[in-house]
């Protein structure tokens, strides 16, 4: 299904760790991964999450800059070979690219915040992702908590996985309930 999808996971430092990952999250539903840039914890991680078929709902990713949530779901759509608002696509302010078929969808922290205050339980959601968490800010936090809120009250299977390249990952897993913490060395 990839773009040359032996040649990615060559290259790509996740796939080291990727099926400990879909392991912690399809048992415990919450993840902590460690991992340097350029590991492939944007592309990778979400495309394999989706693909292994361990969860029903869609993925959103959190990403914190508008720049970099395009680009991530770019990079995904380009790994598909599918043209961005297909199974991956993007929603930011004043800009979308999404469909009836889309099962990742990268957004920016105020989206994420009105998915939530529009939908409380987030129905058909299965996994949110909170990439680049190590760029801490109130509307990261504030996503963060509310999901954690979610899963309790209302949505046990929902998976939360935070990923990050320099975060501490030891108070983050705490944060979750003790969850487990995947880490990438990356490569040379």
């Amino acid at each position: 299904m990839f773009d040359d999808e032996e040649q990615v996971k060559k290259d790509l430092a996740i796939y080291e760790v990727i099926d400990d990952l879909i392991t912690a999250l399809r048992h415990h539903k919450r993840a902590v991964l460690s991992a340097p840039p350029g590991a492939g914890k944007t592309t990778a991680v979400p495309l394999e999450i989706l693909l292994t078929g361990s969860l029903e709902g869609k993925i959103v990713m959190l990403e914190p800059r508008r720049l970099a949530a395009r680009a991530a779901a770019e990079r995904m759509a380009g790994m598909l070979k599918e043209p961005v608002g297909d199974t991956v696509g993007y929603r930011i302010k004043g800009d979308q690219k999404t469909s009836k078929t889309t099962k990742i969808e990268v957004v920016t922290e105020g989206v994420l915040t009105r998915m939530i205050q529009n939908d409380p339980e987030l129905h058909g959601i299965g996994c949110v992702i909170f990439d680049e968490f190590h760029e801490r800010s109130i509307h990261a936090d504030l996503g963060l908590a509310l999901c954690l809120e979610i899963s309790e009250a209302f949505r046990e299977d929902l998976c939360v996985l935070v990923m990050s390249a320099t975060l501490e990952a030891d108070p983050v897993s705490a944060l979750l309930g003790n969850a487990p913490i995947i880490q990438s060395d990356g490569r040379s």
